[in-house]
């Protein structure tokens, strides 16, 4: 599937987007169009895992719902990132022989660089903070049951 030959797309503005709001899949949007459904795949986990960021803040650590859905969220950004990545290390010949087959072509540039750059930074501390955040909670919780299970196997004097 390639985008429409009428219209130009731009790396460095599919990869800045990709970065920016890329959990939402808006990068795959911008080259595909609405009627995309890996971008509309984009869309509910963010959501649930935004869900799960406000029951954390409501409810405290102690809900087990949240500790289930944010790493959804954390899992989708980091996503976006290395689409970002994918977009911006793309040859420019690959890239606009897929996007921009007739009309003007894309040149790479320092932005392209950058986002990368950001991309990088950004997806690795939050893929490594989903993956710290996922093994404490679960470890929290097999303590809890340990002492739970402890507690109440200890006769009542």
């Amino acid at each position: 599937m390639t985008a429409d030959p009428q219209g130009y797309k731009s790396k460095t503005f599919a990869t800045w987007l990709a970065v920016a709001a890329g959990s939402l899949g808006l990068h795959r949007f911008y080259l595909h169009g609405f009627a995309d459904r890996w971008g509309w795949l984009f869309v509910w986990p963010t959501l649930v895992g935004l869900y799960g960021v406000q029951r954390m803040r409501q409810l405290g650590g102690d809900d087990h719902l949240a500790w289930v859905l944010i790493p959804l969220l954390g899992l989708m950004v980091a996503i976006g990132m290395f689409s970002a990545i994918i977009y911006g290390l793309t040859p420019d010949e690959r890239w606009n022989a897929r996007f921009n087959p007739t009309g003007p072509q894309h040149r790479m540039s320092w932005a392209t660089v950058i986002g990368v750059v950001i991309a990088l930074v950004v997806g690795g501390g939050v893929l490594m903070a989903t993956l710290a955040f996922s093994a404490q909670r679960y470890f929290e919780y097999q303590a809890e049951a340990k002492t739970v299970q402890t507690n109440s196997a200890r006769p009542i004097q």
